[in-house]
């Protein structure tokens, strides 16, 4: 029996540098040197793609920070509590990106910044707080939180980089595996049911360039060929119409509709993985479900070997 691949295993493939976790061959990259320069770029990078990704209006400057603790003080009712803690939430961020950024030009001035900096403690403070409150914010798509996101940044403020890339390797391999869940839940459900014959290529073919772009920087130069691949994987996948024969009964034309806008929500939340490039496990296993409820409840669309 082939001996498991130890997690963190490195090995040039093809020319390129990869390290495996939990089934992957990851893409990794050089990381840049453990400096406070280089983790201002990254944090404000992070920051940048964290509200990118959440629900809207949460870019609030860190000048308001007070503002934004007072009004969430100040709130008892849960729902709009929720909302103004998000909004703290990002309050926070802002001003610990302000603060490193400020720490960074004075240190290019020549002056010593060191760890225990009250400034520096401040910055740590704020991130770590803006974690906490992250759980109380949604993806954009509404349909979760993804704290992952949240905690990014303080982890690339407390981490040596090399230790936050090598961590960021770890949760791509896992969003790629929920991206293969996903499409094998996809086609398990509807790839034998006739109206959906030949989907299950277009789901391979739109979750392999999902797991490309998760593993590809914006700044590699592949990222022309790799971002286009990927969206046109994915509009080919939402422009499938399955087929029903003109006597199809009214049951078949309902389970077909209902199966075509499940295969759509999977693309959706596909997208929404790829692009946070952390997973949703919250989403997935709802979807999933909904696959399994839907596939239980089916009958007049079930091949006919299928029907006991």
């Amino acid at each position: 029996m082939e001996s498991p691949i130890p997690l963190g295993t490195k090995r040039v493939i093809d020319g390129v540098s990869r390290v495996h976790y939990y089934g992957y061959w990851v893409k990794t990259y050089p990381a840049p040197a453990d400096t406070l320069s280089a983790k201002k770029e990254l944090i404000a990078a992070l920051t940048r793609r964290l509200f990118n990704h959440t629900e809207h209006g949460l870019n609030v400057p860190g000048t308001r920070l007070s503002e934004a603790r007072a009004a969430y003080d100040r709130e008892t009712d849960p729902q709009r509590r929720r909302v103004k803690g998000a909004l703290l939430a990002g309050a926070l961020f802002n001003r610990a990106t302000a603060i490193f950024t400020q720490l960074v030009e004075i240190q290019s001035l020549g002056a010593e910044i060191a760890s225990d900096n009250a400034l520096m403690r401040e910055c740590g403070q704020h991130l770590q707080e803006a974690l906490e409150l992250g759980k109380l914010v949604l993806h954009r798509s509404g349909e979760e939180g993804i704290d992952e996101l949240w905690g990014e940044p303080f982890k690339a403020f407390a981490m040596p980089v090399e230790a936050f890339y090598e961590s960021r390797y770890i949760k791509i391999a896992q969003t790629m595996r929920d991206i293969d869940r996903i499409a094998d839940a996809m086609i398990a459900t509807v790839a034998d049911l006739s109206p959906f014959a030949g989907i299950d290529r277009l789901v391979r073919t739109y979750a392999q360039a999902a797991k490309v772009k998760v593993e590809t920087l914006r700044t590699d130069p592949d990222i022309f060929d790799v971002w286009t691949t990927f969206v046109v994987a994915g509009e080919c996948l939402a422009a499938f119409e399955p087929k029903l024969t003109s006597e199809a009964s009214p049951r078949a034309s309902q389970e077909k509709s209902d199966a075509l806008q499940l295969i759509r929500q999977g693309r959706d939340l596909i997208t929404y993985i790829t692009r946070a490039r952390v997973p949703m496990p919250k989403s997935t296993r709802e979807y999933v479900e909904r696959l399994g409820a839907f596939r239980k409840a089916c009958t007049a669309l079930l091949p006919a070997r299928s029907v006991a």
